[in-house]
This record gives structure tokens, sequence and C-alpha cells, in this order.
């Protein structure tokens, strides 16, 4: 069968599956899957949720892995410190991984949000398996609700959600570990309570959100509110990997019957594909369906049906929608292979930046108000201000000296060292003096180099103020 001779039946729909005609929300109740495409799901799931829950106690050179403390304007990214004179790193980082995201959707669809998102993984591996375990499969959900309060509705009902409080308020302050830190997270869990009210109101935040995601939210996530799953539908093509339904080979459908000599495809419209799927879509009606996460529960529905009737499995598989009209393997497009080039570049320039990085970085500015001074001897003096961060975990005791001109030296005010200490910021005011044969201009560029221990560790540049030659 041709592509052009796909015609959807009546079922398909134009419309979101979570909405009825009336606006209403529409309850789904997905059906636990089951096959090796969700066994390796899970094991991935598992290992992505303990990595999660660890990584804010995990340490690199004593520094957390990840920490992204937004109101200190401090990030540390596997154990490397960055701070706002860091910006335009974490800037083109930003814009890497965007075009990885992009590379990586053309390519493969929408793959991330069914395997990896933290989104899917802890509705799909944690919220829905408690609802399976305490409530039983679809139907038995299904007859639940629909039943009268009774003892057995109401303990089930009960301990689900109040395990679900539990998970979101875990989840509450893993997601708080990452921000301000596991240091500042264990003194609100022991300290006072009234010394830490806006540490608890986040976590009574973050907690009713999360529950509120993945207890009533859920799927519409990923269909209304996600801005990657909007993208979908730009930057998927034709050529990309999807979940897709081989409707060459599965039109038309028609039920099996036994003893029946068979002339339609090999879809017998048994509806297991959609009975699993946690979005509600029939993924028959078209590939690339904007709801539709590649989580792959039809693939494995659809196959243990395929088993049974002895066809081969692979009606529902990964497969691009040019692949299954022609019959062609994937290939990599013009489209791909610039975009690679260009995260390829990116990659480059990246790696260069982060290995020139300085661990010490520093800024020298005049004193506001103060103009050159003449010394007794000859000399010319400026009077300035100097910050200097530490972008490691140890301190360093700091000398500073001008490399240029030669002649220049350095005098700090009512301190002879600076002290930068591990993870922080050291402030001082300081004399730079030059002697007048060393001036060739009225504002001219001087070189301030930082020491410690005897060996440069940075240098930073200003401007020196002198008298009209």
């Amino acid at each position: 069968m041709s592509a052009t001779q796909f015609k959807p039946d009546d079922s398909y729909r134009d419309s979101i599956a979570t909405i009825d005609a009336a606006g209403e929300r529409v309850w789904l109740y997905p059906k636990k899957p089951s096959g090796r495409l969700y066994r390796y799901r899970k094991l991935l799931s598992y290992g992505f949720l303990a990595l999660l829950f660890a990584g804010p106690w995990l340490r690199i050179h004593d520094l957390p892995v990840l920490l992204l403390n937004l109101p200190a304007r401090k990030f540390i990214i596997f154990g490397q410190i960055f701070w706002p004179q860091d910006f335009f790193i974490l800037l083109l980082a930003s814009l890497t991984f965007l075009v990885f995201i992009i590379v990586f959707t053309v390519v493969y669809g929408r793959a991330f949000c069914g395997w990896v998102c933290p989104q899917t993984i802890f509705l799909e591996m944690v919220f829905r398996r408690i609802e399976y375990w305490l409530e039983g499969d679809a139907p038995q959900q299904k007859a639940l609700d629909r039943s009268e309060l009774n003892w057995n509705k109401l303990w089930r009902k009960t301990t689900k959600h109040a395990l679900f409080l539990a998970v979101s308020f875990l989840i509450a302050n893993t997601f708080l570990a990452y921000i301000i830190g596991t240091e500042e997270l264990l003194k609100i869990v022991t300290d006072s309570p009234a010394e830490h009210l806006g540490g608890l109101a986040s976590m009574v935040v973050f907690t009713g959100v999360f529950y509120a995601v993945f207890a009533r939210f859920r799927e519409q996530v990923c269909t209304i509110v996600c801005p990657y799953g909007r993208l979908q539908g730009v930057l998927l093509d034709k050529d990309s990997l999807v979940v897709a339904y081989d409707y060459p080979r599965g039109e038309p459908r028609e039920k099996l019957r036994k003893n029946q000599l068979r002339t339609a495809g090999d879809c017998i419209d048994c509806h297991q594909c959609v009975q699993v799927c946690p979005t509600g879509i029939d993924i028959r009606n078209g590939a690339t369906q904007l709801e539709c996460t590649n989580c792959t529960a039809c693939i494995d529905a659809c196959n243990n049906i395929m088993a049974l009737i002895n066809k081969p499995e692979g009606l529902i598989r990964h497969a691009s929608v040019n692949g299954i009209a022609n019959g062609t393997t994937f290939r990599l497009t013009g489209r791909v292979k610039a975009l690679s080039g260009v995260l390829a570049f990116l990659l480059v320039v990246l790696t260069g930046l982060l290995v020139s990085r300085s661990n010490v970085a520093a800024t020298v500015l005049r004193t506001p108000g103060q103009l050159f001074q003449k010394t007794n001897h000859g000399t010319i003096t400026n009077l300035y201000n100097i910050s200097v961060i530490n972008k490691t975990n140890r301190p360093y005791p700091i000398t500073l000296r001008i490399l240029e001109p030669a002649q220049g030296q350095i005098s700090l005010v009512s301190t002879s060292t600076l002290t930068l200490p591990a993870q922080g910021i050291a402030e001082g005011v300081f004399f730079a003096e030059l002697p007048r044969t060393a001036l060739h201009h009225t504002n001219q560029k001087i070189r301030i180099g930082l020491f410690s221990g005897g060996k440069l560790i940075t240098e930073t540049s200003t401007k020196f103020l002198g008298p009209v030659q």
C-alpha cells in the first residue's frame, strides 16, 4: 500500500485526547506496560533516579557535582565554580546544549521525553507504579474511582496520596539542595524553624508544585506546558526517527477471527497501543503527533500481540515517515550534517575557553573621584579598588605587582597581602606608583599581575592617569 492510499478511519481525531467536546478534563488510565523496551526504560530510569537523588551529595575536589545557586550567582558544574565573570562561558555552554538538543531531536525525535526527561521518569516509574501497586491496573483503577466511598477505597486513596506527598517532599528537598547546597539544606532541617522561614516556605511551595504536577496535572505538562514538546513540530522532519506505525503493512485493519482466511493488514485493531499510551493518543493516526513522547509503550504492546498471532514484530517501531512510506532505511540528511558541524565548532570553542579559563579572576578599577597625585621623589600615583574571585576550593595569599611598565610599584592600603578565601571574594585598595619617565600618555594602560607563592596565577589591566605630557 502506498502512502497516498492510507486514509485514517472514523476514529481519527483532530483534538487533544485529554479534553472532551465540552472542554472538560478526560482522566487517562493507561494500562501498565510490559515488554523488552519497558524493561530497558526501567533500568535507565532507576539509574537516573539514583544519580538525581545522590547528585547534591556527590563531591569532586570537595565541591558539589552540580550546584545552581541563583541567589548567590554561583554555579558549580562537575566540580568547577563559575561566577558572573564566566557569563560568556555559561552562555556558550547553554548555546552548545541547545544545538545538541536540536541535533538530537532532528535525528531521534522526542526520545529524550520518553526515556530521560525527569517529568516522565517520576510520573511513569515512581507515581504510576505506586498507583498500580495500590489500585491495580487500568480496569481496576476505573472501577475504584467509580465505586461508592467505602473502607477499601478510602484506605487505598489515602495511602496513595500520602505516598505522593512524601515523594514530592523528597523531590522538593533534592531540588532545593541543587540550588542552595546540602550544607544549607541540613541547616534548614536541623536548626530552629524560625531561623529559616524562607527555606521552609520554599520546601512547602516546591512540595505542593510537585504533588500537583504528578497527582493531577500529569501528562498535560508534556502536551500543554513543555516548551520542548511545542518545538517538536518545528524541529522534526520526515527523516527524523520517531515511534511510527507501519501502515503499508498494517492497513486495512480488521479484527482477527478464528479460522479466518485473512486478506487484511497485520493490524487486528486490538487497541492495545492506545490503552498503554500515557498521553491517550492512537499512534496509528500519524507518526508525528505532538502528544507522542516516544516512550515506546505502544511498541511493546504491539510486539506482544504480534507474537501471539505469529506475525513479525515491528508493526509499530522506530522509523522515519519517509522510511515507512518508501520502505527505506534511516539516513543522515544534509540538515543533520550541517547542524552537527555547528555543534562540533561550538564544542571546540567551548573546550578552548574551559582549558584557558583561570582559577582566579580579578577586576581593578580606579577609585571614583580620585585624580593622580605627585610625590616628592618624582613619581605619580593612582588609587585603585580591586576585587578578586576565587573559583577553587582552596585559599590563596595574593600579592600584586605591576608587570608593565616594569618600573611600577604597588602598595596596598592597610595591609601587605590579600587573603583570598576558598570559593570567596577578596577586596582591597592599593596605590599604583609609576615614575614620570614611564608615562607616555595621559591615560596609559598598565598590566597588573596577581601572584601566590611567587607564581603568577592571573593578570588584569587598567588605565593609569597621569599629567599632560
